[in-house]
């Protein structure tokens, strides 16, 4: 009886690890449920907003399309993103990348997507970002700075935001 005990618990187990991962998976990516509005009168996503983690995000308007470079205020990471706008919502893909980092661990990727609001006085960018396929996850709120001129360039990296190395879109 003891036996067959010792054998029976390991096949359930057994059993149980191989199903239970199937099911963790069936939820599949997060997108955002938002719906875009009209960019406030005057506006547009061009500019550089503060944020007191991700620090300074430079963003430039190309058409409907959207491209954009960050250095986290620690001067610890630097990101890049793109993505589409319509009205006042812009959908975007990101990367952000560790310095002094090398190999798998030194990059992370995902999605996301800011709402761009009017506060009190100040212009704003609300929205949230996911790792690899989600669009939500964790909050990412941004002030636009008033008198700051938006300067890829001015963010280090080994890559512009418009492309990969090779010169092929990331998005």
């Amino acid at each position: 009886m003891k036996l067959a005990r010792f054998v029976v618990v390991p096949a359930i187990l057994l059993a149980l690890s191989t199903v239970l991962p199937a099911c963790q998976g069936t939820e599949g990516a997060k997108h955002a449920q938002v719906k875009a509005g009209d960019m406030p009168e005057g506006e547009s996503f061009t500019g550089v907003y503060f944020h007191p983690v991700y620090g300074y995000l430079h963003l430039v308007e190309d058409g409907s399309n959207v491209f954009g470079k960050w250095m986290r205020a620690d001067q610890s990471h630097w990101g890049e993103m793109q993505g589409a706008k319509t009205g006042n919502l812009l959908h975007f893909t990101w990367k952000e990348h560790t310095i002094g980092l090398v190999g798998a661990g030194a990059e992370s990727k995902g999605k996301g997507y800011f709402l761009y609001k009017m506060g009190k006085d100040v212009a704003e960018l609300d929205g949230q970002f996911g790792l690899n396929d989600d669009e939500t996850g964790a909050d990412w709120h941004n002030v636009k700075q008033q008198r700051k001129v938006p300067d890829l360039k001015s963010i280090p990296g080994d890559t512009d935001a418009t492309s990969t190395p090779t010169g092929e879109s990331w998005q």
